[in-house]
């Protein structure tokens, strides 16, 4: 399946995609730089190029006033969206800014709540979120995963191929019951019958 992959402003440490054929790449303001810098020319950009600086000299620009309702980052997913995608890899999106940060992880709440799927890769972190569905994962053995509730109390929670499971467990956003889990080195596997949980996963590489 082709994914769209926005690259942000934020911290990217080691980790770049593999782009295949078919995707789509979006530079999110100073992403732009990011993408210059490993020589990967944006398919589009967009922004108010606040955080750029200046306005990159792109063919497919879409620009937008600085004083404005949403983000960038969000800006991206939307271009992304307008144009078929439902999966999404988001660099550059974590790290920096804490606030900046708690947007984005709002972004994959939106898109899980829609039917997409969103994914935000960073330094030393990669985070999804799941909504009314199962997440399966692969990890090695002693990796941490954390898993919150977002929103509304998440029920409905079952937890398989880690090292502390649930069954049909209920999570809620004041008490961070989920925090610090490990995998086993198999498959695992993340079920929530209703509401949503961001699932946060320790990178190694």
């Amino acid at each position: 399946m082709p994914i769209c992959y926005i690259f942000a402003s934020g911290e990217y440490g080691n980790q770049w995609p593999d782009l295949r054929e078919g995707d789509l790449c979006i530079a999110a303001d100073g992403g732009y730089a990011q993408m210059q810098a490993h020589g990967v020319e944006p398919d589009l950009v967009v922004g108010d190029f606040d955080s750029l600086g200046y306005v990159p000299p792109h063919p497919h620009i879409v620009r937008h006033p600085v004083e404005k309702d949403d983000t960038d980052t969000a800006l991206a997913l939307s271009e992304g969206w307008s144009r078929g995608y439902r999966t999404f890899h988001i660099y550059g999106a974590l790290g920096g800014r804490l606030d900046h940060t708690l947007a984005n992880v709002q972004l994959l709440c939106g898109l899980a709540g829609q039917g997409g799927q969103g994914v935000l890769i960073g330094p030393g972190m990669t985070v999804t979120a799941v909504h009314n569905g199962t997440l399966e994962l692969e990890g090695e053995p002693g990796q941490t995963l954390s898993a919150f509730c977002w929103g509304e109390p998440a029920q409905g929670i079952t937890l398989e191929g880690l090292k502390y499971t649930l069954d049909h467990a209920t999570l809620t956003c004041d008490v961070p019951r989920g925090v610090s889990n490990e995998f086993l080195g198999g498959p695992a596997r993340i079920t929530v019958g209703r509401g949503t949980l961001v699932v946060m996963i320790e990178n190694r590489v």
